[in-house]
């Protein structure tokens, strides 16, 4: 006895999508296990060198100008 072509297909989509969701699942996490190695590596130069993080990526000179406004207004000081 033979599968209708719409069984069939359902099969195949229904398999499509396991294999979709295993690959989303193996690359979320390489992701978060790159992420992790980041801020390791972040923190570990932090701790080195003395310049954090936001310094090592080369976002400096904005935490830096943030930290010197001294107005009431703080996040329109730039």
């Amino acid at each position: 006895m033979s599968e209708s072509p719409a069984n069939e297909k359902w099969y195949q989509d229904r398999a499509t999508h396991q294999i979709h969701l295993q690959q989303l699942q193996r690359a979320e996490l390489f992701n978060g296990r790159a992420a992790m190695l980041g801020i390791v590596i972040g923190i570990i130069t932090e701790g080195l060198t003395g310049a954090g993080v936001a310094h090592q990526i080369g976002l400096g000179p904005l935490v830096d100008g943030y930290a010197a406004c001294h107005t009431q207004f703080l996040p329109f000081c730039f």
